[in-house]
C-alpha cells in the first residue's frame, strides 16, 4: 500500500529551527580562542598561572615557581612560555632571572569570549 507524506512548504521562509539571537564565534576568534584554552587545559600550567596571580604584584620569578609545581627547570619555562605565548603573562629579564606577570583581564578575556559564543 502507498502511503502519501504530508509535504511542507519550505519557500515562505519558515525556520525549521529557531534563529539565531546572538553572533557565533567566527572563525579567527575560534582558533584565538581555542589556543587560550589550550594554553590552560594542563593541570602544571594552570598552577603556575595561579601562582604568579597569587603572588606580590601578581609577578613572580621562575626560581621560585619551580618548587611548588615540582617540575624541573625547562618543563617550567617550556609551560611558562606557552602561557606567555597564549596572552596571559608577560616576561622581563633580570640578570640571569625571568620574571612572569600576569596580564591584566587576560582570563577575563577568555570568559567574554566563551559569554559571547
Amino acid at each position: 500500500m502507498v502511503q502519501l507524506l504530508e509535504v511542507t512548504d519550505v519557500s515562505a521562509g519558515v525556520a525549521c529551527c529557531a534563529p539565531l539571537v546572538k553572533e557565533p564565534l567566527g572563525q579567527q576568534d575560534a582558533e584565538q580562542l581555542a589556543v587560550r584554552l589550550k594554553a590552560l587545559a594542563d593541570p602544571a600550567r594552570l598552577r603556575l598561572l595561579s601562582i604568579v596571580a597569587s603572588s606580590a604584584d601578581q609577578e613572580a620569578c621562575v626560581c621560585d615557581l619551580i618548587d611548588p609545581v615540582g617540575l624541573s627547570q625547562p618543563t617550567v619555562s617550556h609551560h611558562l612560555k606557552v602561557l606567555t605565548t597564549a596572552g596571559f603573562l608577560t616576561r622581563s629579564q633580570r640578570g640571569t632571572w625571568a620574571y612572569y606577570r600576569l596580564v591584566p583581564d587576560a582570563l577575563d578575556g577568555v570568559t567574554r569570549m566563551l559569554a559571547t559564543a
